[in-house]
């Protein structure tokens, strides 16, 4: 047993960087499966909603922890052995997927369909469209609550403590061990994801009122 020093909280600051870049991994590869599924979901051909919808549906009705476990656990025994790393980055990516898909769905969406109309009357076609017409006015309406679902997702990344991943929470749970003070090194673990979180919700203003100026 020893006391609460300077190599735990450099190892919890090695926690906490871990923590942030599996949830920037988690953000690019859950943003471009998101992006699919956003615009499957208001795609005019039904079938392509109907997949999007089905996937919303399996990976928001169950919960992250299993599905790390399916990655982590379930994938070993088809003869693909993952680390804790990998089966983090996909089990957080296709989690966040689903919830990037509905909200980006939900901005496109709210873009007003005369929009639409006045795309097809300069002949533009279906994706250019969306592309040149829909996305960027979407895209100012999105930015609140994409940030803050990746708030939700930094703090989401503490469940991967449970297969092995050393991030800021496991990082925490080692400096208790090793310390027999757990107070000091929670209390540290908390102060660095409110740091995390909070600098990601100044990051959600000062966009906003960029995006809204330049609008």
């Amino acid at each position: 047993m020893r006391q609460f020093g300077a190599n735990d909280l450099v190892l919890l600051l090695s926690g906490a960087g871990w923590t942030v870049a599996l949830a920037l991994v988690a953000m690019v590869g859950g943003g471009l499966l998101g992006l699919i599924v956003a615009v499957l979901r208001v795609a005019p051909w039904r079938p392509a909603s109907w997949l999007a919808i089905a996937w919303i549906n399996l990976i928001q009705g169950t919960p992250l922890l299993g599905q790390l476990f399916v990655f982590f656990f379930a994938l070993p025994l088809f003869g693909l052995p993952v680390s804790s790393w990998t089966a983090a980055a996909l089990a957080l990516s296709i989690y966040a997927s689903a919830f990037f898909g509905e909200i980006w769905r939900g901005s496109l969406q709210s873009v007003s369909a005369r929009q639409w109309e006045a795309g097809a009357a300069l002949g533009l076609s279906y994706p250019q469209r969306l592309t040149h017409v829909i996305l960027p006015q979407a895209l100012r309406i999105s930015v609140a609550p994409t940030i803050g679902f990746l708030v939700q997702l930094v703090k989401a990344t503490s469940l991967t403590a449970l297969i092995g991943f050393v991030e800021l929470t496991r990082a925490a749970q080692i400096v208790s061990g090793a310390t027999y003070a757990p107070l000091p090194a929670y209390l540290t673990a908390a102060a660095l994801y409110f740091v995390v979180c909070f600098s990601l919700s100044q990051l959600s203003k000062s966009l906003e009122g960029r995006l809204r100026v330049a609008g």
